[in-house]
């Protein structure tokens, strides 16, 4: 199953504190869609990641981006959301 997961920022967190994690995050992240558990990742205009994760459910989803450092450091986290596919096409196709 698809699941949309929004970082939230966490407060008191500043922008030094992701940089010693950053190499780090990024290298899990590539392991991560190597795997085909994240299967697409973006930013919002506002530098907030957009994860598309391939999993079970949301409790999947919470272990699959809990391996991410800046998720493990409390630095960012996440909101999910599961995705369903669209169901308006079939009125086009009445029987």
């Amino acid at each position: 199953m698809k699941i949309l997961a929004i970082e939230k920022e966490l407060r008191g967190v500043s922008d030094t504190d992701y940089k010693p994690h950053l190499e780090a995050e990024a290298r899990k992240a590539w392991e991560l869609h190597q795997e085909g558990l994240i299967r697409e990742l973006y930013f919002t205009d506002d530098h907030c990641a957009v994860l598309v994760l391939e999993a079970r459910d949301k409790v999947h989803a919470r272990y699959i981006v809990e391996q991410l450092p800046l998720v493990q450091q409390k630095l960012i986290d996440f909101d999910f959301h599961i995705l369903n596919t669209y169901p308006g096409f079939q009125r086009l196709f009445k029987t």
